[in-house]
């Protein structure tokens, strides 16, 4: 080799960025991404039709596929949780959890679903009650289906398709000695094939599908923070204001980023979950705490008694295209964030066993989910039923501010107004910053410990993408565009059921007869 040669490739090794990057996976991944947003700006509307047709026609011809996936996945998790093998630790039989039960659960709740639904939990019921997919609109009737409806979406499917990932990711990283990343949960299946192309396809496909899935987020929920922002000080809500506090977040997430998990986004993980707590108490005891309590304890039982049929309805048997739009939409944007939210709660739960993990991934998350949604979706119910009423006509006219119009029946409506827009901006962070840290671990080929010039490219190409997006109006077809990316993560789930339980049957085998298993 020439010594000029041997002087550049020298160099390049030398970097401490290009030497911890895994080429075949950071190259194309960011080429990709580049490339997506320059065609959506400048192919906006061909791009958007094009996307939303992909996505009916998955909707159409696999609604049935993301409808049995869900179930097969719940149940297999609740088979993994009850069977011989719940008590393998994560790590090893001597592993210890990194982070507490505390701070473990509030990362995952806040990578998993976070700001999203602190907006939906008023908006989602409220549309249910006034258009239910079936009976009739605005009857005591449609409130109840309206928090089973809203707990379906958000509940036990969804948090299922997270573990599954995450389980599956952790035993492989920490009990087998892999890498930290998607391609490695086939394993027991492609072996060492899965270092080549095939693997390297997978986890582009990872990244890039967290990359959009976070910068629609980020460019949408910038829009409720504005909302908020115009509903406290009167600022106006614009576009050029939402991409300054898209660069006011993106710089507090890169500094959390950089800081690690230990500090920026344990710590901001937790404080979020505490401030999510302080409002969930403030409405329970300013609103009508008994009906709140009544419609809980109803609406739990409700969903859990029909929750196969709920969760296997079809509408065969009608002309409604009501699913498309609704649960099999949630079902796609489940799927769709499953690598990036599994590989970190993979990250986080090292020492747990496979019982503890799931009912820390599965059982919690979905009761707290239930207890939001419950809150505020009964409170603004009652508003509706009992009350004043103008909830539904609010949540029609503007969902962004469905959740401010419900704190103005309350007392210190600006306090909380203001506290709701502060608990955003921390939950976005943490969103951001987790997502951010994925997308290093894949392009790392499986590094836990990242160079922070990684953490931050990515961190501030989150922002950038969201930016431009939010500016040119593409983040409408981009967000489509990231769920058709659910259905070959729905595919490549079911394929892991097999290959988590051949190599946990593997592993217990070797455990049994005294070897390193």
């Amino acid at each position: 080799m020439p010594k000029r040669l041997r002087i550049e490739r020298q160099k390049f090794t030398n970097s401490p960025f290009l030497r911890n990057i895994q080429p075949w996976v950071f190259f194309p991944s960011a080429f990709l991404i580049i490339l997506f947003v320059i065609l959506t700006l400048y192919l906006q509307e061909f791009i958007g039709t094009f996307f939303e047709s992909v996505q009916t026609y998955i909707s159409v011809k696999f609604g049935w596929l993301y409808v049995s996936a869900v179930n097969v996945i719940l149940v297999f998790c609740l088979y993994l949780g009850l069977s011989r093998f719940k008590n393998i630790r994560l790590g090893g039989p001597d592993a210890q959890p990194e982070f507490s039960t505390w701070a473990w659960l509030s990362m995952l709740f806040n990578a998993g679903i976070g700001l999203v639904l602190m907006f939906y939990s008023v908006a989602e019921p409220m549309i249910h009650y006034s258009k239910p997919p079936y009976g009739i609109g605005g009857t005591l009737l449609a409130a109840k289906n309206a928090l089973n409806i809203s707990y379906l979406h958000w509940g036990l499917h969804g948090w299922s398709i997270y573990a599954l990932m995450g389980l599956s990711m952790a035993f492989f990283r920490y009990n087998k000695g892999l890498p930290l990343g998607v391609r490695w949960v086939l394993y027991p299946l492609l072996g060492d094939r899965l270092k080549g192309p095939i693997g390297h396809i997978i986890d582009v496909m990872a990244v890039v599908a967290t990359m959009f899935g976070l910068a629609t987020t980020l460019g949408l929920g910038i829009q409720h923070i504005n909302a908020g922002m115009h509903y406290l000080f009167n600022v106006e809500e614009s576009t050029n204001l939402q991409i300054i506090l898209i660069a006011i977040i993106t710089l507090g997430a890169t500094l959390s980023v950089v800081s690690g998990l230990h500090k920026g986004i344990k710590v901001l993980s937790k404080m979020a979950s505490v401030m999510a707590i302080i409002l969930m108490g403030f409405i329970l005891v300013v609103g009508p705490t008994s009906f709140i309590l009544g419609s809980t304890v109803q609406s739990t039982g409700y969903y859990l008694q029909n929750l196969i049929a709920t969760s296997t309805w079809m509408e065969v048997n009608t002309e409604s295209r009501w699913m498309d739009s609704w649960t099999f939409f949630y079902w796609g944007w489940w799927f769709a964030w499953a690598p990036f939210v599994g590989l970190f709660v993979a990250r986080i739960s090292k020492g747990r066993t496979i019982k503890e993990f799931l009912i820390g991934v599965v059982i919690a998350p979905t009761l707290a989910t239930i207890v939001w949604i419950s809150i505020f979706g009964s409170t603004s119910l009652h508003i509706e039923i009992f009350g004043s009423g103008g909830m539904t006509e609010a949540v029609n006219q503007d969902i962004t501010t469905a959740l401010f119009k419900l704190l103005e029946h309350f007392p210190l409506p600006y306090l909380s107004i203001l506290f709701v827009v502060i608990a955003g901006v921390i939950f976005f962070i943490t969103s951001s910053d987790s997502g951010s840290l994925v997308i290093d671990f894949i392009t790392s080929g499986g590094q836990e410990n990242t160079p922070v010039q990684l953490r931050i490219f990515w961190a501030l190409l989150e922002g950038a993408v969201a930016a431009v997006l939010l500016w040119g109006g593409g983040l409408i077809a981009l967000q489509t565009g990231s769920l058709v990316t659910g259905l070959p993560v729905c595919l490549l789930i079911l394929i892991v059921c097999y290959s988590i339980l051949k190599a946990l049957r593997t592993y217990e085998t070797k455990a049994n007869k005294g070897a390193n298993p």
